[in-house]
């Protein structure tokens, strides 16, 4: 699996149920977020992670057409606090790909550790149970996302993650 394949069968099942959305989108937006969510955890089921749709301006969620392409989160290990490999091989990575980015270690406190890479457009928080990433996936965003979810989260090609039972 990778996040390619994640995010485009998540973007299929939203312009699938788009006319819906659209409706509660005219009588309630927090109706919209919901079916939104509810699609993404039906989709995030099949890969075996919790995947959200975060709409970090209240005005985001009237942009249907970025629905699936930007500001999204992947739960993979709910309680893992530290990385499966080291964190200077996901941030010598990150500035491979990504280029002229900001790369720093991030929630470096009681005992968990993460990474976030920040450019003008874009941040990703990088942590070992949790992926989040806030802007527009771009092909470089989505290169490191994909490298990431087999190299930092160990899940292979065409199986799901290891989410534990304590999140179901």
């Amino acid at each position: 699996m990778s996040f390619a394949e994640i995010t485009s069968t998540f973007r299929k099942e939203l312009k699938s149920n788009m006319p819906q959305i659209r409706f509660f989108l005219k009588k309630n937006p927090g109706l919209a977020f919901t079916a939104i969510n509810e699609i993404a955890k039906k989709v995030g089921k099949r890969y075996n992670i919790i995947l959200s749709q975060n709409f970090p301006e209240i005005d985001k969620i009237q942009n249907s057409d970025s629905y699936g392409t930007e500001n999204i989160g992947m739960v993979f290990q709910r309680d893992s606090r530290v990385f499966a490999i080291p964190r200077n091989l996901i941030k010598s990575k990150a500035i491979e790909i990504m280029g002229k980015a900001d790369v720093q270690d991030a929630y470096m406190y009681e005992g968990k550790e993460g990474v976030r890479v920040l450019q003008e457009n874009y941040r990703l928080d990088i942590l070992p149970a949790s992926l989040h990433i806030w802007g527009k996936f771009d092909d470089k965003i989505t290169k490191f996302c994909d490298w990431l979810l087999i190299n930092c989260y160990e899940l292979k090609p065409g199986i799901g993650g290891a989410l534990s039972d304590t999140n179901s």
